[in-house]
């Protein structure tokens, strides 16, 4: 039986030796049809969308502002006293969102403790905002638990917490982004997480652990995982969230050729 796996390039991870808008055309002659950008706000959206188009790409994933990233932000919605600036720009990333017809934008948290009463007030307000919004414009938004060893003091640390948010809010417009790489460092068990949060999965993501190098790399047996996935009836993308272990990101590509040809 063939694999089913949608893969997605994550063009803020691969490709790292090119300049990025090269990247489309890498990914499309490596054999991707879809790919995903953290943050594509510093390209005007009629270039992104020259880009996906000439080389008949779908931008899948992008994410909403996160605040000054290159101070340590990682995210606005669970921040209280930052929700003009949150509100402001998830309304940006909804623009390009549309421009480029991404189906969902991923809204990180913020770092402050999962403890706080306030914050998850703060967040959970943020959220059913937010995906009014996308729903309004016939998009989705996505929420996703992040280990401690790379993104320490983030609000939404555990699968858990992200899978309970989830089914509070308990809008159509809001789905968990499940991540095989992120998952392991938090709990491993990832082949049970993902069975029990399957019916709230919007987005997965993929890595080796522990190195975030590679799927085939390392610990996880991505092949099982990924079948597993089909079999649970996942019908959404995987994005290749992955740091290239070599100089050249084409020479790490053999594990993906299967999912290319399904």
């Amino acid at each position: 039986m063939r694999a089913m796996t949608r893969l997605a390039a994550n063009l803020t991870f691969l490709w790292p030796e090119r300049p990025f808008l090269e990247r489309f055309a890498a990914a499309r002659a490596a054999g991707f049809s879809a790919v995903e950008v953290l943050f594509p706000y510093e390209v005007s959206d009629a270039v992104l969308v020259e880009l996906v188009t000439a080389h008949e790409l779908q931008m899948v994933l992008i994410n909403a502002p996160a605040g000054d990233w290159a101070a340590g932000e990682r995210g606005l919605a669970a921040l209280d006293g930052r929700q003009t600036e949150f509100r402001q720009g998830f309304l940006k990333a909804l623009a390009t969102a549309e421009a480029l017809d991404v189906p969902q934008i991923h809204v990180m948290a913020g770092l402050c403790s999962a403890d706080d009463a306030k914050a998850r007030e703060v967040y959970l307000s943020n959220l059913a905002w937010a995906a009014d919004q996308a729903y309004a414009a016939g998009r989705g938004i996505t929420i996703e638990p992040l280990n401690g060893r790379d993104v320490p003091g983030y609000f939404l640390n555990t699968m858990p917490l992200g899978e309970a948010i989830a089914r509070e809010v308990a809008h159509p417009a809001l789905r968990l982004q499940f991540d095989f790489y992120h998952q392991q460092i938090l709990h491993g068990d990832v082949t049970r997480s993902l069975e029990r949060a399957i019916d709230v999965v919007g987005h997965v993501q993929i890595a080796g652990v522990p190195d975030r190098h590679e799927p085939s790399t390392g610990e996880l047996a991505h092949d099982r995982l990924l079948a597993r996935l089909d079999q649970l009836g996942y019908n959404g993308w995987v994005g290749c969230e992955y740091k290239p272990s070599g100089p050249r990101t084409e020479d790490g590509l053999a594990w993906a050729k299967p999912y290319f040809n399904s």
